[in-house]
């Protein structure tokens, strides 16, 4: 994409890695426990899709401050993400590899919406 204009959110790294995310996490807790289907299974869908509702609701805005909260809300959600992942692991619903491909993905997620948001700060300077 460099060199090119970035015209819809789908065109930023950090939503299509996120994506990348959501689609390896819907995959991953199709195996959890049926008792889990409310609890960690839900919490965890739901915080993996928040990053990348948060970075394509960030990109709309046309003010640098909305786009900067939303994005930091896509930060958060992705760190709550990750700790779900750990539990998941620990609690033995995820295998090590498993855990160890998702978790290199949410580092790599992180790396970008963190260069979203240090782009936003420039903006505001």
């Amino acid at each position: 994409m460099q060199g090119q204009k970035i015209k819809s959110f789908t065109d930023l790294k950090a939503w299509q890695k996120g994506h990348e995310l959501v689609l390896g996490v819907y995959r991953e807790t199709k195996c959890f426990p049926h008792d889990e289907q409310f609890g960690l299974t839900s919490q965890v869908r739901r915080a993996c899709v928040s990053i990348t509702s948060n970075i394509a609701e960030g990109f709309s805005r046309k003010s640098v401050k909305e786009k900067g909260q939303f994005y930091a809300m896509a930060l958060g959600s992705l760190t709550e993400t990750q700790n779900q992942l750990l539990i998941s692991r620990d609690l033995g619903y995820i295998s090590k590899d498993k855990f160890a491909r998702l978790a290199a993905v949410t580092v790599e997620v992180s790396k970008l919406i963190n260069g979203l948001i240090k782009g936003v700060k420039k903006l505001n300077t």
